[in-house]
């Protein structure tokens, strides 16, 4: 599918809840037409049946002046009421054809639109989503898109027949008698200067107002994941008023949009029923003056009716091609996430030997628009096995690491290289297939235990997934569900504790060739956590496990320890010896109360 110009809004921009200028109508239509064409030609058989409505409301008046002529003579009248029965009943089949072709078509538009933004925003770079927040996502993916199916379905066609009907009738018009057709021009010539200068006011109230809904939707967002925090603070009424003011916001801007429109379709509306006031008592005078015949003047009459509706549909539909402008504004911005090319490059090289998993090699990296590197210079060899811990101080580079590993980011200099094979030669997909990650908040997705526990191989068996929840001791809990691995979770139905051991069990259903674990086991008690030792031991026998760490038992058990600070790996060994060696390292375990010999480990808030 075709784009429309990017904007120039930077992705790194953590400012994305300010309003960016009025953007201009012509590259909004641009994108309009991006959903619109692979249906066009379906638009084109909704315009003609269109036209062929049109056609037989023109028509009608004509034959009804015909009619009017032949009143004294039945005979004659036969064939003009005939006519008259097949316009009506014609003109009503072209509009229910139209009708349910155009609403099919708009569904389809409105599909399109959205499978384009969620394949955008889960195919997107993790740099250009990062700063998005997912309540907006959200609504751009809802409401915005709706607002493109009127606007790029019914409104541009029926847009189209309306001017051409109005077109049509003003030719007519002109042809029956010059001087009323005059008189009704200038009336329309006031009511269109009139009503185009209100068209702009509509779309800038109707673009704010789904920015505002844009902002209450990452704001409701933001308060719903936080709710017991939200609680625990009493700071409902807080979160209320954010949420409130956003709608408040919407509102405002909506009401101002839908008064401009009443106002607008009033002219209209009044400005023509003005003008056939002053039509039929400029044509009484003509009649009377000998100038002009009764029928001629029905006939202009039902031409001038004819004339309301185009002129306040012109009117409204005008103000919906402003909304789905607006939206398509909206949408438009989202074309500065560029896709994340997970296939081009060679598969990962398999292990073989004693060679190192991972190795980096004077690696240096800066988020985009940081002023100092997260990572810098940094060079490590990693082994093909074996328990790592990661430690320092927040902003040390533990998490940066984690996101290089997974190919989140690339290093702007060095070489990372898994398993001899360089970073920049191989897929993302070929990387990350050896590769499994536990976040330290682990989400649950919306679906059942089996969705989640096979996320990332959906073909593993039931034994396979029973395996992985028995070594997690969560085996017998997920039986005790009524629909067992098929039972429906959210992160409401399992506990923190049983939440972070699904995603220990999802990432251990087929042994990785690395595990990253961030602080996997922050949340479980001392005897699952127990657990969940054994089995990382055992899987970093044939494993690379790299976790960052902030407790004494996922230290104390680590084969070597990484001291981070500053982007760079300050001091590297074992628990003893680097509390003789390293003053960083001593003063993170006096911080966090990590005392060899007495007592349980104080857990940190983490990263």
């Amino acid at each position: 599918m075709t784009s429309a110009p990017n904007l120039e809004q930077s992705p790194a921009s953590p400012a994305r809840d300010q309003e960016p200028p009025a953007a201009t109508s012509w590259p909004n239509m641009r994108t309009l037409w991006v959903f619109v064409r692979p249906h066009r030609a379906r638009l084109a058989v909704g315009f003609l049946l269109g036209l062929g409505g049109t056609a037989a409301a023109l028509a009608t008046p004509l034959v009804t002046k015909q009619i009017l002529d032949s009143v004294g003579a039945p005979a004659e009248m036969l064939t003009p009421i005939a006519l008259l029965l097949g316009l009506v009943i014609g003109g009503a089949g072209f509009g229910f054809a139209q009708a349910v072709l155009l609403g099919n078509l708009a569904e389809d538009i409105v599909f399109s639109a959205r499978s384009t933004l969620v394949r955008r925003f889960f195919r997107g770079r993790v740099a250009d989503l990062q700063f998005r927040p997912t309540g907006e996502v959200v609504t751009r993916v809802t409401s915005d898109t709706v607002l493109l199916r009127e606007a790029t379905s019914s409104a541009l066609v029926n847009l189209v027949n309306q001017v051409i009907a109005l077109a049509g009738s003003l030719i007519l018009m002109a042809i029956l008698d010059l001087t009323l057709f005059l008189v009704a021009l200038g009336c329309i010539a006031v009511v269109g200067v009139l009503a185009g200068r209100l068209m702009p006011r509509i779309g800038e109230a109707q673009r704010r107002a789904q920015q505002a809904v844009g902002r209450l939707g990452a704001i409701l967002e933001g308060g719903a994941r936080a709710v017991r925090t939200m609680k625990a603070a009493r700071a409902e009424g807080t979160e209320e008023r954010r949420v409130i003011d956003q709608a408040r916001d919407s509102m405002r801007h909506g009401k101002r949009a839908n008064r401009t429109e009443a106002f607008a379709w009033t002219i209209a509306g009044s400005g023509i029923q003005f003008g056939i006031l002053l039509i039929l008592s400029v044509g009484a005078w003509r009649i009377a003056s000998g100038w002009l015949e009764v029928s001629t003047l029905v006939a202009f009459l039902l031409y001038a009716f004819q004339l309301v509706e185009p002129v306040s549909s012109i009117t409204m539909y005008v103000a919906e091609l402003q909304s789905g402008a607006a939206a398509a504004a909206r949408i438009r911005e989202t074309e500065d996430i560029a896709a994340e090319d997970t296939a081009s490059g060679g598969d990962a090289p398999p292990h073989t030997g004693g060679a190192p998993a991972l190795e980096f090699e004077r690696v240096t990296f800066t988020y985009p628009g940081a002023v100092a590197p997260a990572v810098e210079n940094l060079t490590l060899v990693l082994p093909s096995r074996g328990r790592i811990a990661v430690v320092g101080p927040s902003g040390a580079g533990k998490t940066s690491l984690f996101s290089l590993i997974l190919g989140f980011y690339r290093p702007e200099s060095g070489t990372i290289r898994m398993n001899g094979g360089d970073y920049a030669a191989l897929s993302l997909s070929s990387i990350r297939e050896r590769i499994a990650y536990v976040e330290q908040e682990t989400p649950l997705l919306a679906g059942t235990v089996r969705y989640n526990l096979a996320y990332r191989f959906p073909d593993a068996t039931d034994d396979e997934l029973w395996a992985a929840l028995e070594a997690v001791r969560l085996r017998e809990l997920i039986e005790s569900f009524p629909l067992g691995l098929d039972e429906p979770v959210s992160t409401t139905s399992l506990s923190g504790g049983q939440r972070q051991r699904i995603g220990v069990a999802r990432a251990i259903v087929r042994p990785p060739a690395v595990l990253l674990l961030d602080e996997a086991t922050a949340q479980l008690d001392g005897l699952t956590e127990a657990a969940i030792h054994d089995v990382v031991e055992r899987i970093a026998s044939e494993t690379l496990v790299i976790t960052i760490a902030h407790r004494l038992s996922t230290v104390m058990d680590a084969d070597r320890i990484l001291v981070m600070d500053r982007g760079s790996v300050r001091a590297s060994g074992t628990h003893e010896e680097l509390v003789e060696t390293s003053p960083l390292y001593a003063r993170l375990v006096e911080a966090l109360r990590i005392v060899p010999a007495s007592g349980p480990a104080q857990p940190s808030r983490g990263e």
